[in-house]
């Protein structure tokens, strides 16, 4: 292929591409770059399996650190499992593209956005999700693209498109909006409590450019001479369907009409229909057509009755206005909330019920020690709150083993966990880190968003001083040719047969995530407004039943819960706080059984189970670093004698000498007829050298003086 760059400029920012000149063998590939972040995305077609009734589709997002310039640690010295924010991006680029491939391809499909170059100011993910639309048409895979990805930023009363990280985090607004040439195919967000309009204007500005970037790909495809690919689908033969339509749809619709069945029975009795229907198919003579249909494509069955199925629920919502369980469209589910549903040794708990989905979210506190460092390319150091999701088989009635956290468990956490964070007390204030574990432990439709209510719940539960409570509601949305009927709490049939599942989390103020993913090519922005307006109401629904079970933080941790004490000093003090070897520190933590993180910043973070130790920890922190200035009165211990004098210790690892002429207000013979080492003794700072050698004396010292000075000796603090 030849080599060709192209460059495309919008909102002041630019994108280039290199076609042609990397990874040649791949099917397509393109070397998308802004700034100096480069992204080479490839994509690759390959024939399809045996077995196989699924599109196949592979996206991996690969981060080196040689783009940033470093090198991996560990013993390996080289980059092993992929960071959690690389699944993230990986999935980012997997939603919007898995919907525009036809629904009938069986191909494998792999597609691969490794970052080779990273300036740590331009995000490569929406650069890599763009890229993977360029090559998938370079490789001339049926596709109903282009598609396009860019994200938006809000700063004061402007958006910014493809903002850099700083201004991403002086921003209110961190939306990535994914489209292709019929709408909106993907949204993701997280926002600092925006009003529903300010979302759906930010929606619509990001479209607009993502046209622009759907023309340049288009432009290039015409430059290289690629024409679109147009596959036909294979062949299918009616019979089979013709047989199930005509035998399935009454029983189907009478079961769909039974509005009060629990889910378990409703699956139970379509599987008793597709069960006795299989039956009378075995029973046919081996020359009929249907038998054969079956015999020669064992899932052929089951796949042609659940289009069946979903048709006729579709047609019900669409024609009828009336769901699966008979709620109306924008009805919410049956809701519960407890708190304190675990002992206090856990720190906090918070278990939401919706339905049939369940999820138990509990909270522990930590140290600035427990902080999760992030060992990826992008700028932040460590995290602070982490959110972990996890789905369990049981959760759905099934048995599977017990693996690693997937893809979709990190997806939904990370979203969870977007949700909460614009609610979170700042730092100085509660110098807590926070971890929030969501286990599911039944599943019917939204479970995320379940996770939202349920961290809610447990992080008041905890005494967590959030701003305000979130809840979240997930949206559907049937469309029929031009009649689109959107639905409000999804359960999961209706988003398993549905075309769209909308997430919408936020606080009575407004919205603080989104996440939209599609199972058609797009959606007009008008379509996606009508959801998130009608989610604001399910949202505060939502919200009125949880306040319910507790209105406010609790004013208490657990007594479990670690007790911080939060301060700054001076970053040059770091090493006398810590002192050779970390001989200091490790005396402080064994005399007072207090945790000590320092960090760079000389914050410092005392933590202990009892309160009053780690004041006393804090207390001989502040002692060390602790300036004095001549005047300052201390109650002190004489640690050594000279002939001209005594050394008084009078802060831990700091003394000064007392001559033998200040010992007394008359002539002293000899230093160990006034004083003795181990001795107590009230002195006031006399002189500091210009070497930093302190001077010390017990002449002209007030009553007053030395009395606060004794008072202050239990903390051993300076008492001027």
């Amino acid at each position: 292929m030849q080599e060709v760059d192209k460059s495309i400029s919008f909102d002041g920012r630019d994108i280039r591409l290199k076609v042609g000149l990397l990874a040649p063998q791949a099917g397509g590939s393109v070397l998308i770059e802004s700034g100096e972040t480069s992204v080479l995305v490839t994509a690759t077609r390959s024939s399809g399996r045996e077995g196989i009734d699924f599109l196949p589709l592979l996206v991996d997002y690969e981060e080196r650190l040689y783009a940033a310039g470093r090198i991996p640690g560990g013993f390996l010295r080289r980059e092993g499992r992929p960071p959690e924010r690389a699944t993230l991006v990986s999935r980012l680029i997997d939603r919007p593209m898995r919907p525009l491939f036809p629904s009938w391809m069986r191909d494998d499909i792999q597609i691969v956005a490794s970052t080779l170059s990273m300036d740590e100011q331009v995000p490569p993910d929406v650069l890599a999700a763009t890229g993977a639309s360029i090559a998938t048409l370079l490789a001339q895979i049926p596709f109903n693209g282009p598609m396009a990805t860019v994200r938006v930023g809000l700063i004061g009363d402007d958006f910014i498109i493809n903002p850099t990280y700083e201004e991403i985090e002086k921003g209110d607004l961190d939306l990535i909006v994914a489209g292709s040439p019929d709408g909106v195919i993907m949204v993701e967000a997280g926002a600092n409590q925006l009003p529903e309009q300010d979302v759906i204007e930010a929606i619509d500005f990001g479209y607009e450019v993502v046209q622009d970037l759907i023309k340049a790909q288009n432009e290039l495809m015409a430059e290289l001479g690629i024409e679109r690919v147009t596959a036909t689908p294979p062949e299918t033969d009616p019979t089979l369907e013709q047989f199930l339509t005509e035998r399935a749809t009454e029983p189907i619709k009478g079961i769909l009409k039974q509005f009060d069945l629990p889910k378990p029975e409703r699956d139970e009795k379509l599987d008793a229909i597709k069960a006795e229907i299989a039956e009378e198919i075995a029973a046919k003579p081996e020359d009929d057509p249907v038998r054969q249909a079956v015999e020669e494509n064992p899932k052929a069955l089951g796949n042609t009755y659940k289009g069946i199925t979903k048709k006729l629920m579709r047609k019900q919502i669409v024609e009828e206005g009336v769901r699966i369980d008979g709620r109306k469209l924008d009805e919410v589910r049956k809701l519960s909330s407890q708190v304190g549903l675990l002992p206090s040794r856990v720190h906090g708990t918070g278990l939401f019920q919706r339905g049939l989905t369940q999820v138990l979210s509990v909270v522990t506190l930590g140290t600035s020690g427990d902080a999760q460092i992030m060992d990826d390319l992008h700028p932040d150091d460590d995290k602070r709150y982490l959110h972990h999701y996890n789905f369990p088989p049981y959760s759905v009635g099934e048995t599977r083993p017990m693996r690693s956290p997937g893809r979709r468990e990190i997806g939904h956490g990370a979203l969870a966990e977007r949700a909460l964070v614009p609610v979170l007390p700042p730092k100085e204030d509660f110098p807590y880190v926070i971890r929030v574990v969501s286990e599911v432990l039944s599943s019917d439709g939204s479970t995320s968003m379940g996770s939202v209510c349920g961290s809610t719940l447990s992080l008041m539960d905890a005494g967590v001083p959030i701003t305000k409570p979130v809840s979240g509601a997930a949206m559907g949305l049937i469309k029929e040719g031009d009649e689109v009927r959107i639905l409000t709490d999804i359960q999961g049939i209706e988003d398993f047969l549905g075309d769209m599942d909308f997430k919408v989390a936020g606080t009575d103020t407004g919205i603080t995530a989104l996440q939209m993913d599609m199972k058609i090519t797009g959606l007009p922005v008008e379509v996606i407004a009508q959801a998130i307006r009608q989610a604001k109401g399910a949202r505060l629904h939502i919200l009125q039943s949880m306040l319910q079970a507790i209105a406010a933080p609790r004013e208490k941790l657990s007594p479990f819960a670690p007790r911080l004490l939060s301060f700054k000093i001076d970053p040059e003090m770091i090493g006398m706080v810590i002192g050779p070897g970390g001989k200091k520190i490790k005396g402080i933590t064994e005399q007072t059984g207090a945790k000590v993180d320092i960090e760079d910043d000389g914050t410092v973070t005392v933590s202990s189970l009892d309160g009053k130790k780690a004041e006393e920890a804090k207390a001989m922190i502040e002692a060390i670093v602790f300036k004095p200035s001549v005047g300052d009165v201390f109650l002190g211990k004489v640690v050594r004698i000279i002939p001209i004098g005594a050394f008084v210790e009078f802060l831990p690892g700091s003394d000064g000498m007392i001559h033998i002429s200040q010992l007394a207000d008359y002539r002293v013979n000899k230093v160990e007829d006034e004083v003795s080492v181990g001795d107590e003794v009230v002195v006031k700072i006399r002189e500091i050298d210009n070497r930093g050698r302190v001077n010390l004396t017990r002449l002209n010292i007030h009553p007053d003086e030395a009395a606060a000075a004794r008072a202050a000796a239990g903390a051993e603090a300076p008492a001027s």
